[in-house]
């Protein structure tokens, strides 16, 4: 099965399709299925505990995908935030995003307990502080938190839900703001701890069920966690340079897959998973 082959603390590539830019994994609890996307090609992918492998094409670049707590799944996409039907592979649009800004698409994103998805935008260019974050409510209403980002990723919040960590790429940093989790109002954004310089940048993040921040380094072939006060704890390494975000998963939450790109490395564009000693946290769906 999918996630019991993997044994090692050492990643392991699985054997699923190369993407051109694998982002987002999401471990769905309720089917024990793993869910990721490939960005450019607008490809969503669904891995099976027991190996199963099925895709759907959504049709135009997808930055993150999570599970509908109604059915279906939820895309932040191109134009914003999709449902997709995962039995027929049609896509609906939800709430439209930077209609006015068609250089700009959707990234990275993740819900949190209540079923609130939080997502930002980036310029197709990369050109700096060019997105937004947003946050999409169950009740379909659409919130722009900030602007001002240059490359919206990594989403995340601390076991108890008080703290919300996030990534802006071009800006080389971590960031934590204090929450609300029964608003889903941010606090001030401050920097937790600065990573990478030139290429390599922050990219996705994952938190554990100890409150480390486990974060993507793109550029710098790795995964590292940090401790809730910023310090570096625990480095792995990948045989893929672009590595893009990381997610726990498997029955026990022991597993961590992580996504990759294309580019440099002799796996690059795979898909890994390691069971690197610590438990993560439940990944949650949409409830709209």
């Amino acid at each position: 099965m999918a996630n019991r082959a993997v044994s090692s603390s050492q990643p392991v590539q699985l054997p699923v399709p190369i993407a051109a830019l694998g982002e987002g994994p999401h471990w769905d609890v309720a089917s024990s299925a793993l869910y990721w996307v490939d960005v450019p090609a607008g490809r969503v992918h669904r891995l099976a505990d027991d190996g199963g492998h099925v895709s759907w094409d959504a049709g135009q670049p997808v930055g993150a995908v999570v599970p509908r707590a109604s059915g279906g799944l939820v895309l932040a996409a191109r134009d914003g935030f999709l449902a997709m039907d995962t039995g027929t592979g049609a896509v609906t649009p939800l709430a439209p995003v930077e209609a006015d800004r068609p250089g700009n698409r959707m990234n990275d994103g993740s819900c949190d307990r209540a079923g609130r998805f939080y997502a930002g935008t980036m310029a197709a260019d990369e050109s700096p502080g060019a997105g937004s974050l947003y946050r999409l409510d169950p009740d379909l209403r659409l919130t722009r938190l900030f602007d001002g980002v240059g490359i919206s990723n990594g989403i995340g919040w601390s076991p108890d839900e008080t703290r919300m960590y996030y990534v802006d790429s071009l800006a080389y940093q971590v960031d934590v703001m204090d929450y609300d989790p029964a608003t889903g109002e941010i606090g001030r954004r401050r920097c937790l701890a600065t990573l990478g310089n030139g290429e390599v940048v922050p990219d996705g993040l994952t938190v554990d069920a100890e409150g480390c921040i486990w974060v993507a380094i793109w550029g710098g072939g790795a995964v590292q966690r940090y401790r809730p006060d910023g310090r570096l704890k625990q480095i792995i390494e990948l045989p893929a340079a672009h590595v893009t975000s990381c997610a726990f998963g498997g029955k026990d939450l022991d597993v961590l897959y992580i996504s990759t790109a294309a580019g440099h490395g002799a796996a690059a564009g795979a898909l890994f998973a390691c069971r690197p000693g610590v438990t993560g946290q439940e990944c949650h769906p949409f409830r709209g």
